[in-house]
């Protein structure tokens, strides 16, 4: 008898199967179309994981895999992919490697695969598994799929979690530490030489490859160890340098950004007002985040810019005065954390439910100015799971007072 999923996903066959997990082909009963399912299977993580599967869920760009849904059945957090056409670059290898292939080609699906970080790093996503098998070459070329948030999360001995796959892993993802774009770029670097190559380069290996393989300039070579740097402040900075540094600088930008507003704010040009929301929600490691301003006729609020989960939803519902934790923020002057929002009276649940994004934790600061409210800036959800506490007030209430003064 076939498993049948979420009450409409039907397992038919593993595309992939490895320690860390596996992706299935499902039929989706309600579209009639094949998609790839994958299972979660560290449950302290489902916090973190529906956050992140949410985010991704609002990617779109013809080099980054389609997240189509997510949900839970049993006990157990799936994540739902668009199902491609196409071979990954580690088939490739297997198949056509002498022992590796073509440095034109390999450059090429290299500066492809920029395009997408490039895109994803801007909408604050960290994809954390670069490799040749996440990267399916159909007729278009390149697509990124299976980010890292869907692997399982283990603990090394000091407790910190680190996601990957070793060899292709930066330095500082391995070691449990800060994990960012520079960590991509390496795994990219990584999965290049490895294609060129045959076989991934130990993180003792940084000779030279001119020389050793056909093809290979000097100023591919160059970029190859300068995106494998040791030290992530030494290593080649973004996927955009990446790209530059390999000689195919990244000539047009695609996909859709996360971050929506309304035509102007206050005066304020839409890009500052854009920017605000897109930093805060950077530096605050927030899944969601939005401003909203004082409505002058009503009293309430209209919420002016958003980005992230729910974005295209909340930008421009108008709360009357008082209503929800923002409302509340704007009357008192005073900022609002909460673990759990949910729990609390003021939450405007029915302004959540029809952005389709009802969040966990938040944290509501109000933008001042000559101790007058003008607004309010909305955190929710930390990527890690973890709730926002008093310990995040005050930096967030300086991020708010700097917002002010750009607006």
């Amino acid at each position: 008898m076939a498993t049948v999923l979420g009450g409409h996903y039907t397992v038919e066959a593993p595309i992939s199967q490895g320690a860390m997990g596996a992706v299935h082909r499902a039929l989706d009963g309600e579209t009639g179309r094949y998609v790839a399912v994958k299972r979660l299977l560290d449950p302290t993580q489902i916090a973190r994981f529906e956050i992140e599967a949410r985010l991704l869920a609002q990617l779109d760009h013809p080099r980054v895999v389609r997240v189509v849904d997510h949900f839970r059945d049993e006990g157990n957090y799936f994540i739902v992919m668009e199902l491609l056409e196409g071979e990954s670059l580690q088939d490739r290898l297997e198949s056509e490697g002498t022992p590796g292939l073509d440095v034109d080609d390999v450059i090429e699906w290299g500066v492809q695969t920029c395009e997408a970080l490039d895109y994803i790093h801007e909408q604050h996503v960290v994809h954390r598994d670069v490799k040749p098998d996440n990267l399916i070459l159909g007729d278009t070329g390149i697509v990124l799929v299976d980010f890292g948030v869907a692997r399982e999360f283990g603990e090394d001995a000091k407790g910190t979690i680190a996601v990957g796959t070793p060899r292709f892993m930066a330095p500082e993802v391995f070691s449990g530490g800060h994990v960012s774009e520079r960590s991509d770029v390496f795994s990219l670097a990584v999965t290049l030489t490895t294609l060129i190559a045959g076989e991934p380069p130990s993180y003792t290996d940084r000779a030279p490859l001119t020389g050793r393989y056909p093809g290979v300039t000097a100023t591919i070579d160059s970029a190859l160890r300068g995106g494998m740097e040791f030290m992530s402040e030494r290593r080649i900075p973004s996927a955009a340098a990446f790209a530059e540094a390999l000689g195919r600088p990244l000539t047009k930008r695609e996909g859709a950004p996360l971050v929506s507003s309304l035509a102007a704010a206050e005066g304020a040009p839409r890009s500052v007002i854009e920017n605000i929301v897109r930093t805060a929600a950077g530096v605050f490691d927030a899944a969601a985040a939005s401003i909203a301003l004082a409505d002058r006729a009503t009293g309430g609020l209209i919420f002016h810019a958003a980005w992230g989960a729910g974005a295209r939803e909340i930008v421009g519902v108008r709360l009357p005065p008082g209503k929800g934790i923002a409302g509340a923020v704007h009357q008192s002057g005073e900022p609002i954390v909460l673990a759990d929002c949910r729990t609390d009276p003021r939450f405007a649940a029915d302004v959540a439910r029809g952005t389709n994004y009802v969040p966990v934790t938040m944290l509501v600061l109000p933008l001042l100015r000559h101790g007058e409210s003008l607004g309010t800036l909305t955190l929710l959800d930390r990527r890690d799971g973890e709730p926002y506490g008093p310990e995040d007030v005050s930096k967030a209430q300086l991020f708010a007072d700097l917002a002010v003064s750009a607006l």
